[in-house]
């Protein structure tokens, strides 16, 4: 119980384990988790340790099983997680999965070239094929006949009579896309002299390399003279056209196309079983290739937490030391000795606590209810080693203040649904292993929304408002018709007034407070704000002043905790003083005038902001109107007592510092050495200085508590202010609430009838949600949450939490895996 208040006790141990034992008592460490490493070897260039070949050929291993993953994405090849976590393997069984990995990715790769190819040559003979089917159009159609873009090329030319001129021609295939430009090129290239004619491949081509589709056109080329051929086949190969051989007899052309075929087939026949074998052998991949993620992950983690390690001049051990809690040492030793045992070895590990003068980690237990308000701390920064954790109250403060500014029973309970869902199937949510990263803020603080939602139901049955509407459980407090039967209203004040007061004096119009909360009247009457910001506003200020306070006492119990008994004579006590007599006073006030004043003296109550104000300058002439006897001597005497604490917190304890720094130093020197005066100190009881600290300061010391007490005292009166934050948006949240159900629903009732107005109805529900969920939940939420989060940081903990620690950091596989899974 004692690390939910306050962070775990750490010590510093150092570990001794044989080079054999060494693998395996790591990797129970690891599977254990409760463990920090420290680097013994800081100096040390990463690529000159111990174990970096090792760290090399896990490297290795996972850059083949990223191959087989893609691999498997490719062939659309489900890889189904069985959520298992398995041992790290011995590094005996290092060296079979290295060639399981090495058999399969030589394996796939042979697979994949012989396919690429296969892939190649049948995009050849499909192109091909298709030369030779288009061919003898182009050899018969009339050269006038209007043509258009294609992608094809030719290779050899043939010559052939046409007309009374010897013609050759190349046919091949190109890309559709650059047919324009071929054109283009070839008529400026040859003079004209060249005749294209080109057809588009209508049936879809896959790139044999990328598995793109790809548009291509046939085309022929005629041309007389070698000269001209040699410059069209110049811009063929300038173009990545592919040239194909074209016979000019039709018997020819048509064995060609026959044996073409025939090739096709067999290639289609020998690429099916070459995909087949390679998704066989990719499936019976599938099921292992999770497994062996992990097992890789948690030896490379192994190999690079012993690089950590020093090993001693036998060579024959290796030396760790590490943080690990007080609590959990019989645990790690327990682990060390069943790692060791495992591994065979015949002598047992060592672990030896050592005493060090280094400031340990900080270590907070949390479990999945606790961990997301202590990241909420953490984000302000890690608290120093043993202080007072604020976690444990932010479970409470942080969704209560949340709920004062977003105060509403309809959008509490639809928070509430919400996180309940996220709660009730966060094991099928969590397996799911969504990727989106606001649905992981969104799940990681479900407990978070989960009381921020409980918490908002109950303010809002407190501000009784629900979707900007009263609810009316007990009844209204107030009687319209014992105003009426007091005759206080005549007929001609009905007919002049739009609105009338309701006067609480008369009898039996007000019939003493609501049972809880807010009277539902109000939600009725013109002058609602004018009744609602004065209790939210004082309310606001109760709740900072307490807020405050708390803070203010939980810092006693970092005092008496380190043994500061001056912090607490100097610090501790007038800030105490301080708040109490000036900002504790106001809340006695604020009580006071709720208790003393009845209806009949409200309206000659004095003002509290007026009182307050005057307490601190003192004004009590004529028109000061007491609201207790001996008003005025108590309150110069608080705002005395409270300006004599600005010194005391200043000077005291600087020079006292200084006068005990002082006297150690004579004792110290007078008994001639540094260990004999050590010993009288221990001797009279007196705490010995610490020598691994700088040398006292006055300068220093006096400086930084000046700047303590000046920022305590203005940062009373701001921070007091700056929880009117908490009325400032519960008032805002609820303007937006009633003026969305004005504009939308009410707008929506009212503008249409009849058929339309049904539909209009639909609409103007859906239109209602939408916002409300989108303005009033989500943004208004937001804001809330962060100013909320700004009251714990700044009003709150800034009063006992310095969050200048580093957190504990253990050598965990469970997190390893967690933050691997982030990453991907």
């Amino acid at each position: 119980m004692g690390s939910l208040f306050r962070s775990e006790a750490m010590c510093l141990a150092q570990l001794f384990l044989q080079s054999e034992a060494a693998y395996s008592c790591v990797s129970e460490l690891g599977e254990l988790g409760l463990v920090q490493f420290r680097d013994l070897n800081p100096g040390v260039n990463t690529f000159q340790r111990r174990f970096v070949n090792d760290v090399r050929r896990c490297d290795e291993m996972e850059r083949k099983l990223r191959f087989l993953e893609k691999e498997m994405k490719q062939a659309e090849i489900q890889v189904v997680d069985s959520h298992s976590d398995p041992p790290a393997p011995d590094p005996r069984e290092m060296i079979d999965l290295e060639a399981t990995l090495e058999k399969l990715e030589t394996e796939l790769n042979e697979v994949k070239i012989n396919h690429m190819t296969l892939k190649r040559n049948f995009l050849e003979l499909t192109e091909l094929r298709h030369v030779l089917e288009n061919a003898q159009h182009f050899l018969t159609e009339r050269p006038e006949v209007e043509h258009k873009y294609e992608n094809m090329e030719s290779f050899e030319p043939m010559d052939i009579a046409l007309g009374n001129r010897e013609l050759g021609f190349l046919t091949g295939v190109i890309g559709r896309e650059k047919i324009p430009m071929f054109e283009r090129m070839l008529w400026r290239v040859c003079r004209g002299n060249v005749f294209l004619r080109y057809a588009d491949i209508d049936e879809q081509l896959e790139d044999p390399v990328t598995g793109d589709e790809m548009q291509k056109s046939v085309f022929i080329l005629f041309y007389q003279g070698e000269q001209l051929k040699g410059r069209a086949i110049k811009i063929c190969e300038g173009f990545r056209a592919t040239l194909y051989p074209c016979p000019g007899s039709l018997e020819e052309r048509s064995q060609m196309v026959a044996g073409v075929g025939t090739r096709l087939d067999d290639l289609n026949s020998v690429m099916g079983e070459t995909e087949g074998h390679r998704r066989r052998v990719l499936e019976a991949t599938a099921g292992s290739l999770p497994s062996w993620l992990v097992r890789v992950h948690k030896m490379k983690a192994i190999y690079h937490t012993l690089n950590l390690c020093n090993m001693d001049v036998t060579q024959k051990c290796l030396i760790a030391e590490i943080w690990c809690p007080i609590s959990d040492v019989d645990k790690v030793r327990l682990a060390l000795s069943r790692a060791t045992e495992r591994s065979g070895s015949t002598v047992p590990s060592i672990l030896n606590r050592m005493v060090s003068e280094q400031n340990p980690p900080t270590f907070n237990r949390t479990n999945k209810f606790t961990s997301g308000f202590q990241n909420i701390v953490d984000a302000y920064g890690v608290g120093d080693y043993r202080e007072v954790n604020p976690a444990p109250y932010t479970l409470i403060t942080f969704p209560f203040l949340f709920a004062v500014m977003f105060g509403d029973l309809g959008h509490g309970i639809i928070m509430t649904l919400f996180a309940l869902y996220l709660v009730i199937f966060e094991k099928k949510l969590s397996a799911s292993r969504i990727n989106n990263e606001i649905w992981t803020m969104f799940f990681g603080g479900r407990y978070i929304i989960l009381l921020m939602g409980i918490f908002s139901m109950y303010t809002g049955l407190i501000y009784n408002d629900c979707f900007s509407k009263s609810i009316n459980i007990f009844g209204s407090s107030w009687s319209v018709n014992a105003m009426f039967n007091a005759s206080q209203w005549t007929k001609e004040d009905l007919e002049a007034h739009q609105v009338l007061q309701m006067n609480p004096v008369v009898p039996g119009v007000f019939n003493g407070p609501y049972p809880f909360g807010i009277d539902p009247i109000w939600n009725l009457a013109a002058n609602k704000l004018n009744f609602l910001n004065p209790y939210k506003m004082k309310m606001s200020v109760i709740v900072g002043i307490t807020h405050m306070v708390s803070g203010i006492i939980l810092s006693l119990f970092n005092h008496i905790y380190f043994q500061k008994p001056w912090n607490i004579i100097c610090d501790f006590v007038p800030e105490m003083i301080f708040i109490l007599a000036l900002l504790g006073y106001l809340v006695v006030l604020i009580f006071f005038k709720w208790i003393a004043y009845q209806a009949k003296e409200s309206q000659h109550a004095p003002s509290i902001l007026i009182n307050f104000i005057n307490m601190f300058l003192f004004t009590y002439d004529e028109k000061f109107v007491p609201m207790y006897n001996g008003q005025k001597e108590v309150q110069m005497f608080l705002v005395v007592l409270a300006l004599l604490c600005v010194p005391w917190m200043l000077l005291i304890k600087p020079f006292v510092l200084r006068f005990q720094n002082k006297c150690m130093q004579k004792l110290l020197m007078g008994n001639g050495s540094e260990e004999a005066g050590i010993v009288q100190l221990d001797q009279l009881n007196m705490a010995p200085p610490d020598l691994h600290k700088e040398e006292f300061n006055f300068g220093d010391e006096f400086v930084h508590q000046a700047i303590h007490t000046i920022e305590y005292c203005l940062g009373c009166i701001s921070n007091t202010a700056s929880y009117l934050r908490l009325w400032a948006l519960s008032l805002a949240h609820a303007q937006l609430s009633e003026v969305l159900w004005t504009m939308v629903v009410r707008s929506g009732f009212v503008m249409m009838t009849g058929y339309v107005g049904t539909a209009m109805v639909f609409f103007t529900f859906v239109g209602f949600e939408v916002l409300t969920i989108g303005v009033l939940l989500i943004m208004e939420g937001l804001s809330a949450f962060l100013h909320a989060l700004r009251l714990h940081w700044v009003e709150f903990q800034n009063k006992f939490y310095t969050g200048t620690g580093y957190k504990f950091t253990p050598f965990s596989f469970h997190q390893l895996l967690q933050e691997k899974l982030h990453e991907e």
